[in-house]
């Protein structure tokens, strides 16, 4: 009895000591997975962003907007090796894996891409541009009509180097000109343009 006792004893630490390893890979391997889960998800917030941006500088040009494309669906992370332990112990480790890709999965498919903001009542900044330039009769550079725009309109967020691809943009469709003056750069409207100097009149010749 006593020998049968040792045995048992000597088994049941093998396993209590497999088991106990088997825990701490897992920890591991989770807080592995929620790392990479938390970096993903940074990444996504930072191409949220850049996408807000191009999509305000787009309808800033007036260029109008592509159809957003499906975004693909996200990897199915392989599945943890099996370690050589019992076989209770090993279909654990399986249902916990297998419930991590699957919180990964919800994660990616919860945070969709941001659409296109829907066209509003409020005039589009190439307008507000154009209608500043038109009362003007000098011509102004971006940052003044940057800052202009921004006492009329408080409650957009108007940016300078956003002004400025507008006005090249209206340049570019012959609604503006562009002057330069040193290494500063002008813009107006062609109404506003300074007339071009006439040529003195002609003197009659003498008979």
């Amino acid at each position: 009895m006593s020998e049968t006792t040792a045995g048992n004893s000597e088994l049941t630490s093998h396993y209590s000591a497999q088991v106990a390893g088997d825990l701490e890979r897992n920890l591991k391997e989770q807080d592995r997975l929620q790392e990479e889960i938390e970096a993903l998800q940074s990444q996504l917030t930072a191409l949220q962003e850049d996408h807000t941006v191009l999509v305000n500088i787009q309808q800033a040009l007036g260029v109008p907007a592509a159809p957003p494309q499906p975004a693909p669906e996200p990897e199915t992370a392989p599945a943890p090796r099996k370690s050589r332990t019992a076989a209770g112990s090993g279909k654990g480790k399986q249902a916990r894996a297998t419930k991590s890709t699957a919180s990964a999965r919800k994660i990616g498919k919860k945070t969709p891409a941001p659409a296109p903001a829907p066209a509003s009542t409020a005039p589009k900044l190439v307008d507000l541009v154009r209608e500043h330039l038109a009362g003007q009769q000098e011509p102004r550079s971006a940052a003044e009509v940057a800052t202009a725009l921004q006492q009329q309109h408080p409650e957009r967020d108007i940016k300078t180097k956003i002004v400025r691809l507008t006005l090249e943009g209206l340049v570019a469709r012959n609604h503006a000109q562009r002057t330069k003056q040193g290494r500063s750069v002008f813009y107006t409207t062609p109404e506003t343009a300074e007339p071009a100097p006439q040529g003195e009149p002609e003197t009659s010749q003498s008979a």
